[in-house]
């Protein structure tokens, strides 16, 4: 029986123990902060980029306005030659205007604010502490 005792016997003490496990614990919670700050830098380079594909859709927009308000101007002003080409010129930039902004609206779309992989490794982190303690 002798023996038996000293199988149980650990070789750290209970407190060298649990100092290991805060320890890694806070290592852990180190590590997701790291994960969390470059997954956010993923995200607003996404963000980004998606800014700035609507912010040339939107100055697009503007000149597509001027055309078409010069169209106006030369319809009014003269008979045919002069506001039909105005007319053309505007038409082509809305159309550009529009695709920019679809194409800077869908960007937008698949930006994620939320650290979806941090929040997985959280929880299995917190899965691996509550089993640490049984």
């Amino acid at each position: 029986m002798a023996w038996q005792r000293e199988a149980w016997k650990p070789d750290r003490s209970i407190g060298e123990m649990l100092q290991d496990i805060v320890g890694n614990v806070q290592e852990i919670i180190r590590s997701e902060v790291r994960l969390a700050k470059t997954e956010m830098r993923e995200e607003a380079k996404k963000l980004i980029a998606a800014a700035g594909m609507t912010i040339a859709g939107a100055v697009f927009g503007l000149y597509a306005i001027g055309f078409l308000l010069l169209t106006c101007v030369y319809a009014l002003s003269l008979a045919v030659s002069p506001w039909l080409a105005a007319l053309i010129v505007g038409v082509c930039v809305s159309i550009i205007a529009g695709v920019l902004v679809a194409i800077g609206m869908e960007q937008f779309r698949k930006v994620n604010p939320k650290p979806e992989r941090t929040i997985e490794t959280m929880r299995e982190n917190v899965q691996w502490a509550k089993d640490q303690t049984k």
